[in-house]
């Protein structure tokens, strides 16, 4: 996840209605019943558009069974469908958990979260290398609310219809039943108006703290608003019909201590600004003050390996690193930590970290649970449209990363570079609910990775701990795998500086022989249903069948060297001429070069600049500019620098 500067990173049986306690309303007759068929899943090819699917005779049984529990508890079938949505997006995630530990398409929990803190960073500041996770409680004191475990809905709603908690792990039609009822026995009175549910909503979302019940309630009626349609991981139609009039007693949210858009309730977290050790100017954490504006050239996407409990105690010891924004699965809470402003150690890269806003997601990479809930989506990107906007940051994925897209500093570094929030990360999803899709460009003459995500069911390994030659269970990726051959059977790309002289793994934590959703590369060849990319300084092929596309045209500036063994660099700094008042940051270039012939996409073009630190009072930081121009490519998996005088631009 983080470090501040160039040293080396660690990353049943159901019971009749009448069994339902007293505490649960009596259904109530909808508005217009409508009697919903069962049947089995709808199949409908790829490639046959959702509106026309949506008009098939029949009803898919994941939407039935919502109607059914919908008109069993009262409770009207856009709340029940609302609510699931956002939650989970009707998916079941293969009976695996969410972070928080929430369990199918009611997201019920099962236990509190896991409430381990995540290993520290090795050399976290510049003077101190941590090698024990760090554990100790906060020194300020923070609301009980907002850290407190989510409450163990899933034992409370098997109760209420008498199911085992293994069938509402096991079994969707069981869970959205119990959601369900468990959804009534919040509602004070029956009523068939969506718009009556408000506070039943607000409750659902399982936290204590007013603002952040009220956010995850007016984001379930935007939902219910607009409608949505989409098929389930398990091959499923649900739709739910917009509600146009749907009014709530919700008020803007927004806090005038913390930047946030208005409809976020955030929250404001400060990380630690402390000195410590016997050099005080030098000795401090855990982020840098500045004194001047800076300009913010990415967004950088992590998620937390750990619990949103386990945050506190990390971001309030000045001795860890930070972050500028967490935000928490459950229902969506945003906390802030650090002004934008101001720089926060969390990229493993300081030329990025200068330049960057850094946003934590409660999630794993693949431990313990493999999905992000949908109500964390859609804070985070109503985050990032927010800071995009103040900072006129494209909404593109050459300056919206993911940590696994940040270049390795230096040659050492590069192995070590964290591989968050990893393939199971929806990009495709994130940028339309920023009002940006990833569309395809017309005479584009590159192409942009962009698989169906829900039926991109690549083949990863290690997910269980201690066992990383064991398959991950199949879900849903955001990337394609990289050959050396257009043949499945042919070994992955190799990466020479995360493994030199082998090929790339499959394994969930190694990103070297992938390209993700959104990523835009040069191509290099095709081959019956194969298309080779440039990557990394050679051609890598991956399946991309008309019948079902693996990239789509795109369209952008791209680059080709000069000349044989074209250095590229992990951060743009200026030549040695241009320091004067701080110390010369040499330009190692990393172990990758690239020659005449191949040509990488252009995500922007950087004056060469170092910002010196190093000391407590941002009156003694230090600006290098230079003359020196670099071009921002898409050489592999993460962004990189080539010196622009060593190649040629291709508009």
């Amino acid at each position: 996840m983080h470090i501040r500067l160039t040293a080396t990173l660690i990353t049943g049986t159901l019971t009749s209605p009448s069994a339902v306690p007293a505490a649960v309303p009596a259904a109530v007759p909808a508005a217009a019943p409508v009697s919903v068929p069962v049947s089995v899943p709808v199949s409908v090819p790829a490639s046959v558009p959702a509106s026309v699917a949506a008009v098939a005779p029949a009803v898919s049984e994941r939407q039935a069974d919502f109607a059914a529990a919908a008109r069993e508890y009262g409770v009207p079938e856009s709340v029940l469908l609302g609510v699931s949505y956002l939650e989970s997006r009707w998916d079941t995630n293969g009976g695996s958990p969410s972070t928080a530990g929430g369990y199918g398409p009611m997201h019920l929990v099962d236990a509190p979260s896991d409430t381990r803190p995540r290993p520290a960073p090795l050399s976290a500041t510049r003077s101190a290398t941590l090698s024990a996770p760090l554990s100790a409680p906060p020194s300020a004191p923070l609301s009980a609310l907002r850290m407190a475990d989510p409450p163990a809905t899933l034992p409370r709603a098997g109760r209420l219809i008498g199911a085992d908690p293994a069938t509402l792990r096991e079994d969707p039609a069981a869970n959205i039943r119990a959601g369900a009822a468990l959804l009534a026995s919040y509602q004070d009175r029956p009523s068939a108006d969506p718009s009556a549910w408000y506070e039943a909503v607000s409750r659902y979302s399982g936290t204590a703290d007013a603002a952040a019940a009220q956010q995850f309630a007016d984001e379930v009626f935007s939902v219910m608003r607009e409608g949505v349609e989409r098929r389930t991981d398990d091959g499923f139609l649900v739709r739910l019909d917009p509600v146009p009039a749907l009014s709530t007693p919700g008020e803007q949210l927004g806090n005038a201590h913390v930047e946030c858009p208005a409809s976020l309730a955030c929250e404001w977290m400060p990380a630690a600004y402390k000195r410590f050790g016997k050099k005080s100017n030098r000795d401090y954490g855990n982020h840098d003050h500045l004194s001047r504006t800076r300009t913010v050239d990415y967004i950088v996407i992590h998620d937390t390996e750990g619990s949103y409990k386990g945050i506190p105690s990390m971001i309030n010891d000045p001795k860890y690193v930070s972050w500028h924004y967490t935000i928490r699965s459950g229902d969506g809470h945003v906390a802030q930590h650090v002004p934008t402003n101001d720089i926060a150690w969390h990229a493993g890269n300081w030329d990025v970290n200068t330049r960057s806003i850094g946003i934590e997601h409660e999630g794993r990479l693949a431990q313990g649970a493999t999905w992000y809930t949908e109500a964390m989506y859609r804070s985070s990107a109503k985050l990032v449209k927010y800071l995009a906007d103040k900072y006129d940051i494209p909404l593109n994925r050459a300056h919206i990363l993911g940590h696994d897209n940040v270049p390795g500093p230096t040659p050492k570094a590069v192995p070590g570079m964290h591989g968050d929030p990893g393939p199971y990360w929806d990009w495709a999803h994130y940028f339309d609910l920023m009002g940006k899709p990833l569309k395809e460009a017309k005479d584009g003459d590159s192409i942009m990775i962009r698989p169906s995500y829900g039926e991109n069911h690549s083949r990863f390994t290690g997910c269980a701990s201690g066992k990383p030659d064991k398959d991950c269970p199949e879900h849903g990726a955001a990337t394609v795998w990289l050959h050396t051959q257009p043949s499945e059977s042919s070994p992955l790309v190799s990466d020479p500086g995360k493994h030199p002289g082998k090929p790339g793994t499959y394994s969930v934590y190694d990103h070297s022989a992938r390209a993700s959703t959104g990523q835009r590369y040069a191509v290099a060849g095709r081959q019956g249903d194969w298309t080779a990319i440039w990557y990394l300084g050679q051609k890598a092929w991956f399946h991309n069948p008309p019948s079902n596309p693996a990239a789509v045209p795109a369209k952008g500036p791209v680059i080709t060297p000069l000349k044989a063994g074209t250095k590229v660099y992990g951060r743009a700094y200026p030549e040695k001429s241009a320091y004067k008042l701080a110390s010369y940051q040499p330009l190692a270039p990393l172990p990758y070069k690239i020659g005449p012939g191949q040509q990488y996409t252009v995500g922007g073009t950087v004056t060469g600049s170092y910002y010196a630190a190093g000391a407590f009072s941002p009156a003694k930081h230090v600006t290098t500019t230079g003359d020196l121009r670099y071009y921002q490519i898409q050489l592999g998996h993460r962004v990189m620098f080539v010196m622009a005088k060593d190649v040629r631009l291709i508009q």
